[in-house]
């Protein structure tokens, strides 16, 4: 006697099992928010176990992290030139959140504050930490760890206004012409500053 199919193909490979669950957790966070988004549905959607999930990654907010697109990338994003950083940060950031269309785990970050302001502190914390160790790797100079939470606040700050609220000049910015404004504004803060 056979068992009954299931309703989602299970996925054998480690290393397509671990994709498809940030692939889903990715989506899930986004559809959901942090707060409502469960372990449960992230695995029935990436056609693994509850298990599998919690062995990859431990706890929903090690997941939400490693599910973020912006820290996920960052290590093809960071080599090459110093000069140009700014640019490819700015290029990436725009690209990801215009492609995005509001499903972004980014703004499922910012609009859990409002409900879940401890969580969300949480989860901020492990993104810039995160990013943080990636960042240092390419910035240097005095006040490396001020200018790299500087970049944090003004991405998160661009992301309110723009993909949150979706209202005012950022808003209404044609995206190539943010991606200018934004590579002139990071150019200011990763620049070396002797005080």
């Amino acid at each position: 006697m056979s068992s009954p199919p299931t309703s989602e193909k299970r996925i054998r490979a480690p290393e397509a099992r671990k994709a498809a669950i940030l692939a889903a957790a990715g989506t899930v966070f986004a559809e959901r928010g942090y707060a409502r988004a469960t372990i449960r549905e992230i695995a029935r959607r990436a056609g693994v176990t509850h298990g599998l999930v919690m062995r990859h990654f431990t706890s929903k907010e090690r997941l939400f992290v490693a599910a973020m697109p912006g820290t996920r990338d960052l290590g093809e994003l960071l080599p090459g030139s110093p000069e140009t950083l700014p640019d490819r940060i700015a290029r990436a950031f725009v690209e990801r959140m215009e492609r995005a269309d509001g499903t972004d785990p980014f703004i499922a970050l910012i609009r859990s504050a409002a409900s879940d302001e401890q969580a969300a502190t949480r989860l901020y914390l492990a993104m810039r930490e995160k990013s943080a160790d990636a960042y240092r790797t390419v910035v240097e100079g005095p006040g490396v760890e001020e200018r790299i939470d500087q970049l944090a606040a003004h991405l998160i700050g661009v992301t309110f206004s723009r993909y949150v609220v979706r209202s005012g000049p950022l808003a209404e910015m044609p995206p190539e012409r943010l991606v200018r404004h934004l590579t002139r504004v990071l150019r200011c803060i990763l620049q070396e500053e002797a005080d």
